[in-house]
């Protein structure tokens, strides 16, 4: 598949995607870019390094950004502190050039992804459920 055509595929998925898809999606991102950041941290690749903290604190502040207080009530304030701290781990790591921040973010992240793969499922199992009883 040419290059051109992936970006569209891709641009296509993330455009029909459900916010769910849209939430797991981002935090695949910043999985990967924080992975990218550890790996050039550890190579000393100062500027790979930069580029993928910088991607990765993006998203979660897009992810903080996009929090609905009112809605999420105490889930969206304790989401909200923990992204904070992650973006503090983010910046830690750029200045002093230590994979540990990272590696610290790296596990929530994967925590908070897991969570929200078991909560995206069992969603879709109740509305299964309630689409049958519907029909």
């Amino acid at each position: 598949m040419n290059k051109n055509a992936y970006q569209k595929y891709k641009n296509t998925s993330v455009q029909s995607a459900s916010r769910e898809k849209i939430l797991l999606m981002l935090y695949e991102g910043a999985i990967k870019f924080t992975k990218l950041a550890i790996k050039a941290a550890e190579e000393k690749k100062i500027a790979d390094r930069g580029m993928n903290i910088g991607r990765a604190f993006d998203i979660i502040m897009e992810l903080n950004n996009t929090l609905d207080h009112k809605v999420g009530g105490e889930v969206a304030n304790q989401l909200e502190q923990l992204y904070m701290f992650m973006m503090e781990q983010y910046t830690k790591a750029n200045i002093t050039g230590s994979p540990e921040p990272l590696q610290a973010n790296l596990k929530l992240l994967n925590t908070l992804y897991d969570g929200w793969v078991q909560a995206v499922e069992k969603l879709k199992k109740e509305q299964e459920t309630s689409d049958k009883k519907v029909g």
